[in-house]
């Protein structure tokens, strides 16, 4: 389970505002999170992660506090898969190399690849791929690590209508089959 209660001041395009977020997700779910551009969406996911600092509040993760008033626990050591909006693929690795960079485990490596089906295009360099196989190039790299949540920052957004329809539905098995904590954001409410 985790309980979110965190709070940060923003800048946005009408002005500043604070975002203020208390959410509690059930370990397994989907949650998907909607909003406009602007709204804070990937500054909670960055909270979540670690890699940003909110002005106050609590995260707890399965009985563990991460985020406290003196508390904040390092990205480093948080269990989480984080898929950005921009995939954030090392362009000199090949796509086999950016998932084991990731978990440094070759067996781990080839089953991500065999999830993703992309075993065929482990060798190639992500410039080659297409954007729906870098998209899942980036959520075999996060899975690697076995998180307890897996994080998706607008996954989808730069991806044709019809890729990303059947993408959506392949984040959606795979969220099935492994069980993982999950959120996911967007702008697009259909998604």
């Amino acid at each position: 389970m985790i309980d979110i209660a965190l709070k940060k001041k923003l800048d946005g395009a009408g002005g500043s505002f604070e975002l203020d977020v208390a959410l509690r997700i059930e370990k397994g779910e989907f949650v998907a999170l909607s909003g406009t551009s602007g709204s804070g969406k990937t500054t909670l996911l960055r909270m979540l992660a670690g890699l940003e600092q909110p002005d106050s509040g609590d995260l707890s993760v399965n009985d563990t506090q991460w985020i406290g008033r003196h508390k904040h626990l390092k990205p480093q050591l948080r269990r989480v898969g984080y898929v950005f909006q921009d995939y954030a693929l090392f362009p000199n690795m090949s796509v086999k190399e950016n998932i084991l960079y990731a978990c440094g485990d070759e067996e781990k490596t080839a089953q991500m690849l065999e999830l993703v089906e992309l075993t065929e295009l482990a060798s190639h360099a992500p410039a080659t791929l297409s954007g729906g196989q870098q998209q899942r190039v980036a959520l075999a790299r996060a899975l690697s690590r076995e998180p307890e949540i897996l994080l998706l920052d607008e996954p989808l957004s730069a991806l044709d209508p019809a890729l990303r329809a059947k993408l959506q539905l392949e984040l959606l098995a795979i969220h099935k089959e492994l069980g993982i904590t999950t959120i996911m954001v967007s702008h697009d409410m259909a998604e």
